[in-house]
Formats: C-alpha cells, sequence, structure tokens
C-alpha cells in the first residue's frame, strides 16, 4: 500500500512538473518566438524595385531629404544618390543632446530637433546655424517638409526622462527660412515622424489614435482608435496608410476616409515605423522579429527571428531587407523568403534604421559607431566614430551623419 501511495506522489509530482514545463515553454515561445518561412510567389511584386518611379532632378536638388526614410513608402533608399565611403568630415556641429532621429534635407538646409527641444536649420555647407527655436518640450521623432512648410512633432514637457503618459502634444508647422511658428495641431505626446502626402499630414499620438489633419484648415479629417500608444511612423503606399501600435498591431486604413482595410497582429510590441515594397509590408517587433505582411490583404507572409529585440525599421533595396536587432548583428533578409542572404556582427546592440545609398548600407549601434557595409555581401567599407540611432541621410553632393550628441557633414574623398 506505502509503495503504491509513493508512485502516485512521484506521479503526481511529475505531472505538475510537466504542467509547468509545458507553461514556461508557452511563455518562452511568446517571448522568443521562431522563424516562419515565407515564398516568393505568394502576394510578392518585382515589377518595379523602391525609388524606380524617381522624383524629377529639379525637385530633389530642391528638396533632397524630405522625411524620415526618405520616401513616402518609407524604403530609406535614395535612388542617383551617387556617394560612397571613405568620407571627409567637412564639419561637425554640437546639438547639446541627443539625436534619437535624423533630420530631413530640403530649401538649402538641413532641419533637425534634439531631445531638449531645440530644434535647428543648419547650413548644409558649413554646419553654422541658420536660424533655432527652443521649445519647452522633449523631441524624438525626426521632421518632414511639404510646400515650403516644416513639421515637427513634439513630446511632454520637460524633464525627458519622466514621461508623463497622458500629458499633451504637439506637431508644429514652421517657417523653413525664419522658424517662424505658422501655426500648431494640439493631440496627445507625438512621438511619430510625421508624413504628409498631399494636403493631409499623417502621424500618431500616445492618446492611442493615428491621425489625418488637413494641412489648409489645421483641423483633422479623421481619427483611428487603436488599443494602445501609437509612437511609429506611418508609411503610404496606394491610397493607404501603413501604421503600428503598442496594441501589438499593424494597421492598414484609407488614407482619405481612415476606413479600416485590415489589421494584422504581431506577439509584442511594434516601434517600428513600417516599410513598404514588392507588396508588402516589412516591420520589426520586440518579440525579436522582422514581419513580412501582405500589402493588400495583411495575411502573414513570413517572421523572421533574429535572437533580440527589432526596434529599428528596415530599408529595403534589390529585393532585400536590411534591418538591425538588439542581437548586436545586422540582417540582410530575402525579402521573397525572409531567408538570410547575410548577416554582420555589429559587436552593439542596433536600434535605429539603415540607410541605402549607392550600394552601401549604412547603420549605428548603441555603442557609439557607424558602420558602412556592402549591400550586396556585408563586408565591411567604413567605419564612423560617432552615431547611436538612425545616423545617415543626405543630398546629391553630401552625407549628412547624426552623431549621438552632434551632427556632421561628410564628402567622398576625392570629389
Amino acid at each position: 500500500m506505502r509503495r503504491r501511495w509513493v508512485i502516485a506522489i512521484v506521479a503526481l509530482v511529475l505531472l505538475l512538473a510537466a504542467g509547468v514545463a509545458a507553461a514556461a515553454y508557452v511563455v518562452w515561445q511568446q517571448r522568443n518566438p521562431g522563424t516562419i518561412r515565407g515564398s516568393s510567389t505568394v502576394e510578392f511584386e518585382t515589377t518595379e524595385e523602391p525609388g524606380a518611379t524617381t522624383r524629377p532632378e529639379k525637385v530633389v536638388r530642391k528638396v533632397p531629404w524630405p522625411t524620415y526614410g526618405y520616401d513616402e513608402q518609407r524604403t530609406r533608399y535614395a535612388p542617383g544618390f551617387d556617394l560612397r565611403p571613405p568620407f571627409t568630415t567637412l564639419w561637425e556641429k554640437g546639438t547639446g543632446s541627443l539625436l534619437e532621429f535624423p533630420p530631413v534635407v530640403a530649401y538649402g538646409r538641413i532641419y533637425v530637433g534634439a531631445n531638449n527641444g531645440r530644434f535647428l536649420a543648419v547650413d548644409p555647407e558649413t554646419g553654422k546655424t541658420v536660424w533655432q527655436k527652443r521649445f519647452d518640450r522633449c523631441i524624438a521623432a525626426s521632421p518632414t517638409v511639404s510646400d515650403h512648410v516644416v513639421y515637427q512633432p513634439l513630446m511632454d514637457p520637460f524633464p525627458c526622462r519622466e514621461h508623463k503618459q497622458d500629458a499633451t502634444g504637439y506637431v508644429v508647422a514652421l517657417d523653413p527660412d525664419t522658424g517662424r511658428e505658422l501655426w500648431r495641431f494640439q493631440a496627445g505626446v507625438v512621438e511619430t515622424s510625421p508624413l504628409v502626402v498631399g494636403d493631409l499630414l499623417y502621424f500618431g499620438s500616445w492618446d492611442k489614435k493615428m491621425y489625418a489633419v488637413d494641412v489648409s484648415t489645421h483641423k483633422a479629417v479623421w481619427t483611428f482608435p487603436t488599443g494602445d500608444q501609437v509612437k511609429a511612423g506611418p508609411a503610404y503606399a496606394r491610397g493607404v496608410l501603413f501604421f503600428a501600435s503598442y496594441d501589438n498591431k499593424v494597421y492598414a486604413v484609407d488614407a482619405r476616409t481612415g476606413k479600416l482595410r485590415w489589421s494584422a497582429s504581431g506577439t509584442a510590441n511594434f516601434y517600428a515605423t513600417p516599410t513598404i515594397a514588392y507588396g508588402r509590408v516589412f516591420i520589426g517587433n520586440t518579440d525579436g522579429r522582422v514581419y513580412a505582411f501582405g500589402q493588400d490583404s495583411g495575411h502573414l507572409l513570413w517572421a523572421k527571428a533574429t535572437g533580440g529585440y527589432v526596434y529599428s525599421s528596415a530599408a529595403v533595396w534589390q529585393k532585400t531587407v536590411y534591418v538591425g536587432s538588439y542581437s548586436k548583428r545586422f540582417y540582410a533578409l530575402d525579402a521573397g523568403s525572409g531567408d538570410v542572404r547575410w548577416s554582420f556582427d555589429a559587436g552593439g546592440a542596433i536600434s535605429g534604421a539603415p540607410t541605402v545609398l549607392d550600394g552601401v548600407v549604412y547603420f549605428s549601434t548603441l555603442d557609439e559607431k557607424t558602420f558602412g557595409l556592402d549591400a550586396r555581401t556585408g563586408k565591411k567599407l567604413w567605419e564612423f566614430h560617432d552615431g547611436k540611432y538612425s545616423p545617415v541621410v543626405a543630398d546629391k553632393e553630401h552625407v549628412y551623419l547624426a552623431g549621438y550628441r552632434r551632427l556632421y557633414g561628410l564628402a567622398p574623398e576625392g570629389g
């Protein structure tokens, strides 16, 4: 009888242990989800490369880099910018605070906001300040420009390390020549890098909404509610606005009406801004994966595990998706399947987005180093002693690198 009782106890303990192990495995899977391989024959459009519909040369000269991610699709690839390392440093400029997001370049100026609320218009030839404004609010987003207006998002009041979740925020419209404030729109805290398409200004807020504001009337045309804060910037393609929220979802809505087309889920938060190319939506998640959703359907086409958080937004070029991870590795992924084409050990966690210029992909690490790699092979071509988040934007003559607290003007050696 005693032997049966001992066996029963042992069996119960084993059963409980198995249950605990199973529960722990489920939790581990949720926190460390695996790779889902995709197919290049399903919802994969290869007839047009990113940047194939290029802007006229005179427009590019006037507005070389108008928005975060370069274009409306946030591809982070600038065609026709023939700039390759090694570079000579022409000038460097202190900003007094960290540069969490890169500048834009337009109207003969570089426009950049520092975390301490300082907003600068900088001469691209000399690095000298043309004008500046000091806002009493934190800045953690790039500006965008359209029709000779600069739009800059503002977060909550100082101190920036103690964010007030329910504070008000703004997007301010500025005269690019003088810095004069033209108007402002109030929302919750605004951390997203905005986008202007036609007459509508799009941005998300910590008040759990995506906004579409008419730039002529300065009034909201529509708002779209989500289940949590919207920190990622929106992207646009073919009449649809794509964005993500901290409710673990990606949304596609009609850009004119705000009507939902589809939504899709990850297993954790989306901080990254979506990238639209090849009929797909590419976006990183804090579950450690890069996702590819169908642009029209919202179907999950592949997911690639990277071994660390993916705060980095992606760049795309030649059917390849470039993205960094907190695993300290930078990845070049096949846009069709999600397979790794090559990866690079950066020696530090990667939080910001890369940029592709003239066959070279640039990114920074949280260890404050910037790398330039051959985008086809992953071979290191160049390294710079500063940079922390999204480092590189450009015009036809120069590369502008956002360091941790400094901005640099660079030119290719020998011309």
